[in-house]
């Protein structure tokens, strides 16, 4: 498995020769290259590791939890439901 930030489909964005989509990455969504996948069509709800705004991974739910809890280790925390309210 890469280094990378876990992210879910949210869907493919049109118009891009079906090499972008819209990921929701840690509450955020992104527009993110789908392109580097060659395993076939990427549906919603799909987990895949992200870096420098290319998919470079699919994973499971499972392997998207082990990469968000290496990226704890290395000091990011996770987000929460109340993170920018200032509490």
């Amino acid at each position: 498995m890469c280094l990378g930030i876990p992210g879910q489909v949210i869907g493919p964005i049109e118009g891009y020769g079906d090499q972008l989509a819209l990921v929701d990455v840690a509450g955020v969504q992104r527009k993110i290259n789908i392109g580097l996948l060659d395993d076939g069509p990427l549906p919603a709800g799909s987990w895949v590791l992200i870096h420098m705004g290319f998919a470079l991974e699919r994973v499971d739910p499972a392997g998207a939890e082990q990469a968000m809890s290496g990226l704890e280790l290395m000091g990011r925390p996770r987000p929460s439901d109340d993170a920018g309210q200032g509490g």
